[in-house]
């Protein structure tokens, strides 16, 4: 009878630690989905010159929203294939979140917004009307963007599912993408893989940096550029839904070989995406999938009086007075961390904000939770003559946003940088 009993009791043990780490494993969930958020024919064109509009459509633009939860934890990221959503808008959607049941744990303060700054989208920003005597952006087509937005993150987290993840790192771009001020650039392609139970992918994240410029100033049609091409290809190849962030791309990377030819931007997408899927093949697991965020509001001074001028005429709907107010978030996914950068940021900022991470894959999410302008090294202010200068620095807060960027995520990442918890 006692060995009856041992026996029992063994199995037991055994069977709840086993349910236990079950239940442990099936903890992290994530859910996608997404929309298309196509403006409509005759709306601006951002990117370029201005009052140009659109006369038709090559491929679709799209909302795509990933949602992760821990068990304690969750978050969403929407990345949007425009030219870049503003921090106002960023709360608004946020202000319409919270009256969202979205059935998890979850703070509207917890969602991203990434661009992925195609010039060949609408113009969400005010700059590309008419001329500077009237926005660009249409009421009717941002209140539909922000329904779509919040659409998307409660459809993901309705599709949530267990998940595993694992991550690749790998190069790409040498023969086509460069830093056009002959200065620092990233070449890194760092994808991090979500797959069910079964092993069938439920979505992909990779990092890329890269203007989406192919068919700037060219083409009419509504376009992600070379990011459709991503898209198609790694649908074609892989299941699941794909999400392109996009990287430091200010002081201003750009593809070298722009011809206004669509097959060229398809084609460059779609290498990138056979990249991306070469990388895979070989990926690692994460070590744990424990989320860990948070964000800062950041106050950056407002040096270039220009953005204020565009204020006080109403081409840009916000406030810029000495300061504007800003985010930064910090995130991450076990090993796997994310760091946003307000605009187009310099590389030097992009490699050095990976620096600030410990090991394991790293994101650096440009224009995301704004889109302020080029953020720049000092050097360009202080010396005009350096290539793109004069342009760049006009479309700049100023000289001392680079550096008050880089001490809050500096801040951020001496609170988080600490070793991971295994779950």
């Amino acid at each position: 009878m006692k060995y009856i009993l041992f026996i029992f009791s063994v199995f037991f043990i055994f069977y709840s630690c086993t349910s236990e780490q079950k239940e442990k494993t099936n903890a992290f969930q994530v859910g996608v989905s997404k929309a298309v958020i196509n403006p409509a024919i005759g709306s601006y064109i951002a990117g370029d010159k201005q009052n140009r509009t659109f006369t038709g459509i090559k491929d679709n633009l799209y909302a795509k929203a990933i949602v992760a939860y821990d068990g304690e934890t969750a978050f969403a990221m929407v990345t949007l294939d425009c030219i870049g959503l503003l921090y106002q808008d960023l709360q608004t959607i946020r202000k319409k979140a919270a009256f969202v049941d979205f059935g998890i744990p979850f703070s509207p303060e917890n969602i991203i917004i990434s661009s992925t700054h195609t010039h060949s989208g609408p113009d969400v920003v005010g700059l590309w009307g008419k001329d500077y005597s009237e926005s660009g952006v249409s009421p009717d087509y941002m209140d539909l963007l922000f329904e779509t937005v919040i659409e998307q993150i409660a459809s993901a987290s309705n599709n949530l599912k267990p998940a595993i993840a694992s991550y690749s790192m790998t190069e790409f771009g040498k023969e086509w993408v460069a830093n056009i001020c002959d200065e620092e650039i990233d070449r890194s392609v760092t994808t991090l893989q979500f797959k069910d139970d079964m092993g069938k992918s439920i979505a992909t994240l990779t990092n890329f940096a890269c203007h989406p410029t192919y068919l700037d100033a060219v083409f009419t049609e509504v376009s992600a550029d070379y990011v459709a091409g991503f898209y198609q290809e790694m649908e074609k190849q892989l299941e699941g839904e794909h999400l392109f962030l996009q990287g430091a791309i200010g002081g201003w990377v750009q593809p070298v070989d722009k011809t206004g030819n669509y097959d060229k931007a398809l084609k460059r997408g779609k290498e990138l995406a056979q990249a991306t899927l070469s990388a895979l093949s070989e990926s690692k697991p994460l070590i744990n999938t424990h989320i860990d965020f948070q964000r800062k509001t950041i106050f950056f001074p407002v040096e270039n009086q220009a953005w204020q001028q565009l204020s006080a005429a109403g081409i840009i709907q916000r406030e810029f007075d000495d300061f504007v107010e800003s985010e930064i978030v910090w995130f991450s996914i076990g090993e796997a961390t994310f760091a946003s950068h307000p605009g187009e940021t310099a590389p030097a900022y992009g490699l050095e904000t990976k620096e600030l991470m410990v090991d394991g894959p790293k994101f650096v999410l440009g224009i995301s939770q704004d889109a302020l302008g080029y953020i720049l090294k000092p050097v360009y202010f202080d010396d005009l003559t350096m290539p793109h200068a004069q342009y760049l620095t006009s479309m700049s807060l100023g000289k001392q946003t680079g550096p008050h960027l880089m001490e809050t995520l500096k801040n951020l990442s001496e609170r988080k940088n600490k070793p991971p918890v295994t779950n």
